[in-house]
């Protein structure tokens, strides 16, 4: 793959120990000395504030506070050091419903179990070589959910509903009807 991992700092959230330790084993091996390890997303906020890891791997389920949890507390409370930290998540769930609310909640990219040691290297280039731009609004703060640019697009508005709120004659002078 030819990447050099050995500058990143890496935080692991498992709450199964056999688990976390084959990831760390894995993520060793790839060349990462600074791994963290966190069993639950309380400690793992904790570690984070502190340590501010360049990327954050953390399973789905676990108590008390999830990898859900977990992402919305790294993305909007004003105690975290990066709310634009690249967060991974871990799960065995793939069902679209669970891949959009965790895309909601502000999750970067997902790591599908069982997962290979080639998966967890080739999500680690991707977030490097492929950043995702931030979203701000009343409601959310995270990766922007559209993977590809639109190079037709030449405008302010991009979906219907955003034509739908303007007046005829504003969107006329702006070029954009």
């Amino acid at each position: 793959m030819g990447f050099d991992f050995d500058k990143l700092s890496i935080l692991v959230v498992e709450d199964t120990i056999p688990m976390r330790e084959l990831f760390t084993s894995i993520l060793g091996n790839l060349g990462i000395r600074d791994i963290s390890v966190a069993s639950n997303g309380q400690e793992a906020f904790e570690s984070f504030k502190k340590h501010n890891q360049d990327i954050v791997f953390s399973d789905w389920l676990m108590d008390p506070v999830d990898g859900l949890e977990l992402t919305h507390e790294i993305r909007t409370n004003t105690l975290s050091p990066n709310r634009m930290v690249p967060i991974i998540l871990i799960t065995g769930y793939s069902a679209w419903s669970r891949v959009e609310k965790a895309r909601d909640t502000g999750v970067t990219e997902f790591l599908i179990k069982p997962f290979t040691a080639n998966d967890i290297a080739r999500r680690l280039a991707h977030v490097i070589t492929h950043p995702r731009q931030y979203i701000e609004v009343d409601n959310f703060f995270g990766p922007d959910r559209r993977r590809k640019a639109d190079q037709s697009y030449n405008g302010p508005l991009r979906r219907l509903e955003d034509e739908k709120a303007y007046d005829p004659d504003e969107l006329k002078q702006r070029g954009t009807k």
